[in-house]
């Protein structure tokens, strides 16, 4: 952006001195901002359909742990087609990606390799990521132990613990994806583990953790690090879900 201005600024100052030497420093300026700008937004653009591509991909391997992929997975992903508002061109790609992760072939190290870089590391996105997954290959209502190994695996490959996984199984079980439409809302077990905190940590604790996972998984911030705007609903189900929890402890300390 300097040399553009600098440039911008010595042409004006060429053609009309001083007063040209400021016009063109302006427009120097102006013109590289919507350079940088252009750029920007291509790249996040190429992160964010790669993010997606990744998601499907990874999706096909794990879905295929136990050896097939069954009608009810099937389901949930032509759903989830539907979820994230995905355009005839995505789901084509979607699609494909799916059939790639099935493949024998299939390098999911290499993959989950590529999703750490299009997420430059950010554990809400990993997270977000994870979900995902284990909202597909517990479409039968169960989780095969070579489905959770391979979950496992992938979690490992991204950087994450089994810890972050019991947190996402905890959102979908007792206050996520599956169960939102409760009244009950989740139990007070799941609340604590969709906050990891334990039982016996601090309000003030509690408070703190509420408010960093509210912050980390704040779709305009989530948006910006590279997740598909296709997935802005998927966030905001997930901060609603970090909200219920948090309601759910602070009433049951409140009545205790």
């Amino acid at each position: 952006m300097l040399i553009a201005i600098l440039i911008g600024a010595g042409l004006g100052f060429m053609f009309g001195k001083l007063p040209g030497l400021i016009i063109g420093a302006l427009l120097g300026y102006w013109v590289a901002r919507r350079l940088v700008r252009r750029v920007v937004v291509s790249k996040l653009a190429q992160l964010q359909g790669q993010f997606l591509d990744s998601t499907f991909a990874v999706m096909g391997c794990v879905c295929k742990a136990d050896g097939d992929v069954s009608g009810d997975e099937l389901r949930v992903l032509e759903a989830l087609y539907q979820r994230l508002r995905l355009s005839e061109d995505q789901r084509e790609r979607a699609k494909a990606a799916f059939e790639r992760g099935q493949a024998d072939d299939f390098d999911l190290d290499a993959e989950l390799a590529t999703v750490r870089r299009v997420t430059g590391g950010q554990r809400a996105l990993l997270q977000m990521f994870l979900q995902v997954q284990l909202s597909a290959i517990a479409a039968d209502g169960q989780l095969h132990p070579a489905e959770h190994d391979m979950l496992l695996r992938v979690a490992r490959g991204l950087g994450c613990s089994e810890a972050e996984i019991e947190q996402i199984e905890a959102m979908l079980r007792g206050g996520g994806a599956a169960g939102a439409a409760a009244e009950s809302g989740p139990s007070l077990e799941k609340a604590y583990q969709v906050l990891g905190v334990s039982s016996d940590a601090s309000d003030a604790e509690v408070k703190k953790a509420y408010r960093r996972l509210m912050s980390e998984n704040h779709p305009d911030k989530l948006a910006a690090k590279g997740m598909p705007e296709s997935m802005r609903e998927v966030a905001k189900e997930r901060t609603s879900e970090i909200g219920n929890a948090y309601e759910r402890i602070r009433k049951a300390r409140a009545a205790a």
